[in-house]
C-alpha cells in the first residue's frame, strides 16, 4: 500500500510494546529450537507497514482518545493478530517468501534441507514451524488485548471485537480455498469472501476498537464500521490487481503465484462471464504458469475488460466509503487513508 498518512501517528509506542511482549515471551523458552521458533515469529512481525495499527492510533486520537500506553497496547495486539493470519496464510497458499525474503516457512524448511533432509520433509518442517508460531501469535495478541490497562467493560468489549474478526477471517480463508478449489466463484462471492478474509481484520476491527477505546457513540461506530468494511474489500481488490498486473520488485511477490495457485479473485470471477475465459482456464492452478503464461493472461484479462470492471469496482466502492463518513469531524483523516489505500495495498 502506498504511504499511510505517517505524520498523525507516532508508530513508536507500538514498537515498544511488540519489542515488550517478545522479550517477555523469552522466560518460557525451552531451548534451541524453541528459541529459534520465537525469534522467527519476531522477525515475522517486523518489516511491515504497520497499517492496523496505524489506522487504529490514528482514529482514536481523532475521537479523542488518550489513553496512550493503553493504545499502543491494543495496536501491538493488532500487528500481532496480523502477523499469526499472515504466517498461517503462507502455510495454506503454500508460500515461502514473503515481503521479498524468506517467511517462518521458508527460513525453516531452508534449515532442514541444511542439514541433509529431502525437499518434502523440510517443506513439513517448515509448515510445522509456521503453523506454531502462528498460534503463538494468536494467543499473544489475545492476551495483549486482556492486559492492555482499559476498564474491564471495554476490554470484554474488545476481545468480543476480536472473537468476531477472528471467526470471520477463518470463514473467509476456508471460503477463499474453496472458490479456488471448485473454481465457479461469482463476483459477488469473491467479495464476500474478501470482506471476511481481510476487510474485517484489517480495517473494521482497528477502527471499532478505537471508537470503543474512545467511547464514542454507537452510530458513530456504525459509521466507521461501514467505512472500514468498503474501504477493507478496496484493500483487498487493489491487493488482487497488484499481485497480476503489479511490479515484482515494488510488491516484493512473484505475479504468477496467483494464477499458479488459482487463486479465485473479481479479475478471474468477471472474466469466467467472458469470451476470453476459455484461454485462461488452462492457465489456472496449472502449477507451471511461468512469466511468458501470465503475461498472456494480463493480456487477456485486459482484452475482456476484466481490469478495468475491477478498477471501476474498487473506484465505486472507495467513493461509498467516502460518503460513510463524510458527516463525521474525522472525515478529512478518513479521506487520507481512502487515498493511501486506492493507491495500492501490497507489503502492508
Amino acid at each position: 500500500m502506498s504511504a499511510p498518512p505517517r505524520e498523525t501517528v507516532d508508530t513508536a509506542p507500538v514498537d515498544a510494546a511488540l519489542a515488550g511482549f517478545f522479550t517477555d515471551g523469552t522466560r518460557h523458552l525451552v531451548g534451541a529450537e524453541h528459541t529459534r521458533l520465537w525469534a522467527a515469529l519476531r522477525d515475522a512481525s517486523a518489516g511491515g507497514k504497520r497499517l492496523r495499527p496505524m489506522l487504529f492510533h490514528s482514529v482514536y486520537l481523532a475521537l479523542g482518545g488518550r489513553q496512550t500506553d493503553v493504545a499502543a497496547q491494543v495496536g501491538a495486539a493488532l500487528e500481532l493478530l496480523h502477523t499469526a493470519l499472515v504466517v498461517h496464510d503462507d502455510v495454506i497458499d503454500g508460500d515461502t517468501v514473503r515481503r521479498g525474503r524468506p517467511n517462518v516457512v521458508g527460513t525453516f524448511a531452508a534449515d532442514a534441507r541444511g542439514r541433509g533432509h529431502d525437499a518434502e520433509r523440510a517443506t513439513h518442517y517448515g509448515q510445522s514451524a509456521a503453523i506454531l508460531a502462528g498460534d503463538l501469535a494468536l494467543a499473544g495478541a489475545v492476551r495483549v488485548i486482556a492486559l492492555c490497562g482499559a476498564s474491564p467493560a471495554t476490554v470484554a468489549r474488545m476481545l468480543d471485537l476480536v472473537d468476531r474478526a477472528l471467526h470471520l477471517s477463518a470463514a473467509g480463508e476456508l471460503t477463499d480455498v474453496r472458490l479456488s478449489l471448485e473454481g465457479d466463484a461469482d463476483v459477488p462471492s469473491v467479495i464476500t469472501m474478501e470482506h471476511q478474509k481481510t476487510a474485517v481484520y484489517s480495517f473494521e476491527l482497528p477502527l471499532q476498537l478505537a471508537a470503543v477505546l474512545a467511547g464514542a457513540h454507537a452510530e458513530h461506530e456504525a459509521a466507521l464500521t461501514r467505512f472500514a468494511r468498503l474501504l477493507g474489500i478496496v484493500y483487498q481488490i487493489r491487493d488482487d490487481l497488484d499481485g497480476m498486473f503489479g511490479d515484482e520488485a515494488a510488491t516484493g511477490k512473484s505475479s504468477v503465484s496467483d494464477l499458479r495457485e488459482g487463486k479465485c479473485t473479481p479479475l478471474i470471477a468477471y472474466a469466467r462471464t467472458t469470451p476470453a475465459w476459455a484461454q485462461i482456464r488452462p492457465y489456472l492452478a496449472s502449477g507451471t504458469a511461468d512469466d511468458d503464461d501470465a503475461a498472456r493472461v494480463r493480456l487477456l484479462l485486459e482484452e475482456c475488460g476484466a481490469r478495468a470492471f475491477v478498477e471501476g469496482l474498487a473506484e465505486e466502492l472507495t467513493g461509498e466509503a467516502r460518503e460513510a463518513v463524510a458527516h463525521l469531524p474525522e472525515a478529512p483523516l478518513l479521506d487520507e487513508w481512502a487515498s493511501a489505500v486506492t493507491r495500492g495495498a501490497r507489503a502492508a
